[in-house]
C-alpha cells in the first residue's frame, strides 16, 4: 500500500480496460472518479464501469468516451427531480455503450457471491421481471425447491471514498453503506481510496472499518473527497458535510445544456482538488459541513415557505389518496415497515406512517440506502438525506434492508412505489419503452416489488401510464395490492386490479367511474361495489406540502 497523491493513485493503479467499480455508499460520488474522468476524457480506455447508481455526474463517463459496458441499477438524474437523462438514453439507445440492468439487491448479490469466492449466490428477486434474461441471472430446480441464482461479479479495481484511514491503509467508513463494501474485498486487484484524513491510529475504531489494509492498493488524503455528495462521519477525527444539492442540479442542466464545456469547467479544468475546492469557494463548504445540522431544516424551510393557497394538482391528489391507501394496507396486514420509492410515492409513505404512528401503530419507514425507523424533515423531500442519519436507530445496508426488512420472515414491510407505467397485471416499467425513450431502471423497486409483503403504487390515471401490458417488466406485479391514482383506486379483487374506489366530485358517480375506467388503456373492470372517497382535504394537501415546498414532485 503507498501514500500518493489523488492523480498518482489514479494514473497508477487503473489501467485501460478494467472493469472498475465506483463505490458511492451514502456518498454517491469520489473525487477518484472525478480524476478517472479527468485522465481519460476522449482517450477510449475501454472500462466496464460498476456503479450502483450513475446520476448526472454519471453521463461524464459516458460524453467522454470512457466507458464500453455499464453495470448498474439506475442511470437518471436524482435532482431536482428523478428524471430521464439524455446522454445515457442517447448511448443505451444507439448500442454506443452496453448496459446491463439490476436491481440493487441483485447488484450487491453479485458482488457479494464474488467477495465470498462462491459460484453464485440465491436471490429472491428478478424472477417474473425482464431482467431475468440477464446471462448472470438463473432460476435452477434445487432439492430445496426452485431458487433464482446471480453469478460473482468481480471489479478489476474499486474505487473508494472513505471518511479516514490509518497509516497502514485501513479504511473508516460510516453506514449507511448502500451497496456495502462487497466490491472493495472482491475486486481482483484492490481498492485505489481516498479519505478525508491519514490519522496516526484507528484505536477503538475497530467496529468502522470496514476495508483491512491488505486491499487497498493506495490512499491519497483528499478532503471533500465525496463532493458533491456529502459524508457522514459520528465519531471520528474528520468532520461531516452534507450533499450539494445546487451542484447536483448544475450538472443536470450542465448534461443538457454544453456538456463539454461544463466538464471543462468542473473536470477537465481543475488539475488537482486544492484547485477544485478553491472553485468551490470556502463559504460554500462551510454551508455544507453546516447542512448536517439536522436543525438544519429550518433554513430551507424560511426560503421556501408553504404556499397553502396554490391549486391542488393531480399529483396531490394522487398522493393524499396514497397515503390513506398505504395507512390502510399497513393497517389491514399489521406492517412493521414501510419501504418508500423515490418521487410522490415517498411523500405519500411519508404522511402515511406519520398518521399511523400518530394513531398508535408501531409502523417505521425504511429504505434502501440502509435506515430503519428514520423521521423525514420537513423542507426536504428527497429520501437519502443526511440530516435524518443522526436521529435513525438503525443505520445499515441495501443487504439488510432489501434482503431481510423487506421479504424476511421477521419483518412485515408494505411498499410504496412509483413507476413510469403500471400494467393491468400490476407489473411496473422504470427502464426503457420498446421503440422508444430509456427511462432510468430498476433502483431497489424491483427488490421491493418481488418480496414485500403488499405493495402500493401511486400514478396518474392516463392511459399512456396506466397501459394493458408493458414492453419492459422492471417489477412484477403480484403483490401490487392497489394502483392509487388522481381519479380513484383499483384494487387487487379475486386476482385482478379493479376499479374498487373513485374521488368525490361533482359530476355525477357513473360519469367519475367512467373517467377513471377511461385513464385504462384496457378494459378495466368495474367492482360490484366502488367506495367513494372522501374528498382531499387542505391538511392532507399541507401535510406533503411541507415536505416538497417547492412542489417539485408534487406539481
Amino acid at each position: 500500500m503507498e501514500h500518493c497523491t489523488l492523480e498518482e493513485a489514479v494514473a497508477r493503479h487503473v489501467r485501460p480496460g478494467d472493469t472498475v467499480q465506483v463505490l458511492t455508499g451514502h456518498s454517491r460520488w469520489t473525487a477518484a472518479a472525478r480524476e478517472l474522468i479527468r485522465q481519460h476524457w476522449g482517450r477510449d480506455p475501454g472500462f466496464t464501469l460498476v456503479m450502483v447508481s450513475l446520476s448526472s455526474l454519471g453521463a461524464l463517463f459516458v460524453q467522454g468516451g470512457l466507458v464500453r459496458k455499464v453495470v448498474t441499477t439506475y442511470s437518471g438524474d436524482s435532482f431536482p427531480t428523478y428524471t430521464p437523462n439524455p446522454v445515457f438514453q442517447a448511448a443505451y439507445s444507439s448500442g454506443a455503450v452496453e448496459v446491463e440492468h439490476w436491481s440493487i439487491l441483485t447488484f450487491v448479490q453479485r458482488l457479494e457471491a464474488a467477495a465470498r469466492g462462491l459460484p453464485a449466490l440465491v436471490t429472491g428477486s428478478l424472477a417474473g421481471s425482464s431482467m431475468a434474461a440477464n446471462e448472470a441471472f438463473a432460476t435452477v430446480e434445487s432439492p430445496f425447491g426452485t431458487v433464482g441464482l446471480v453469478a460473482p461479479l468481480s471489479p478489476d479495481v474499486c474505487l473508494v471514498h472513505a471518511a479516514v484511514a490509518d497509516r497502514a491503509g485501513n479504511l473508516a467508513l460510516s453506514e449507511p453503506l448502500l451497496e456495502g463494501v462487497w466490491g472493495a474485498w472482491a475486486a481482483r486487484r484492490g481498492v485505489v481510496a481516498t479519505v478525508e484524513a491519514v490519522v496516526d491510529s484507528l484505536d477503538d475504531l475497530g467496529h468502522r472499518v470496514r476495508i483491512p489494509a491488505h486491499r487497498v492498493l493506495a490512499v491519497a488524503e483528499v478532503p471533500f473527497g465525496a463532493h458533491p455528495g456529502g459524508l457522514y462521519a459520528p465519531g471520528l477525527p474528520v468532520a461531516s458535510y452534507g450533499e450539494d444539492i445546487d451542484f447536483w442540479v448544475g450538472a443536470r442542466e450542465g448534461t443538457r445544456a454544453d456538456i463539454e464545456g461544463y466538464a471543462r469547467d468542473w473536470v477537465l479544468g481543475p488539475a488537482t482538488q486544492e484547485a477544485y475546492l478553491a472553485k468551490l469557494g470556502p463559504a460554500r463548504l462551510d454551508r455544507l459541513r453546516a447542512r448536517t445540522d439536522p436543525e438544519s431544516w429550518r433554513a430551507d424551510a424560511e426560503a421556501h415557505p408553504v404556499d397553502a393557497d396554490a391549486p391542488v394538482s393531480a399529483w396531490e391528489r394522487a398522493a393524499a389518496h396514497g397515503a390513506r391507501e398505504v395507512e390502510r394496507v399497513v393497517d389491514s396486514i399489521g406492517a412493521d415497515a414501510v419501504l418508500a420509492g423515490a418521487g410522490v410515492a415517498n411523500l405519500a409513505a411519508w404522511v402515511a406512517v406519520a398518521r399511523a404512528r400518530a394513531a398508535g401503530s408501531p409502523v417505521s419507514l425504511t429504505a434502501e440506502l440502509g435506515m430503519l425507523g428514520y423521521d423525514p424533515t420537513p423542507a426536504d423531500p428527497y429520501i437519502f438525506n443526511h440530516r435524518v442519519f443522526p436521529a435513525t436507530p438503525m443505520l445499515s445496508d441495501a443487504s439488510t434492508v432489501l434482503g431481510m426488512v423487506v421479504g424476511g420472515p421477521g419483518t412485515r414491510t408494505v411498499g410504496c412505489l412509483g413507476a413510469a407505467q403500471v400494467d393491468r397485471h400490476g407489473n411496473l416499467n422504470s427502464t426503457t419503452i420498446p421503440g422508444g425513450p430509456f427511462l432510468v431502471g430498476s433502483g431497489g423497486a424491483n427488490d421491493v416489488a418481488s418480496r414485500a409483503e403488499a405493495c402500493v403504487v401511486v400514478a396518474l390515471a392516463n392511459p399512456a401510464r396506466l397501459v394493458e401490458e408493458i414492453g419492459y417488466v422492471t417489477s412484477p406485479g403480484a403483490r401490487v395490492a392497489s394502483v392509487v391514482t388522481d381519479l380513484g383506486i383499483l384494487r387487487r379483487l379475486d386476482g385482478r386490479l379493479q376499479v374498487a374506489a373513485v374521488v368525490a366530485g361533482p359530476e355525477p358517480r357513473a360519469d367519475r367511474i367512467r373517467a377513471l375506467v377511461a385513464g385504462c388503456g384496457w378494459d378495466v373492470e368495474v367492482a360490484p361495489e366502488v367506495e367513494e372517497l372522501d374528498p382531499v382535504t387542505g391538511e392532507e394537501v399541507l401535510a406533503l406540502r411541507r415536505f416538497d415546498p417547492q412542489r417539485l414532485f408534487l406539481s
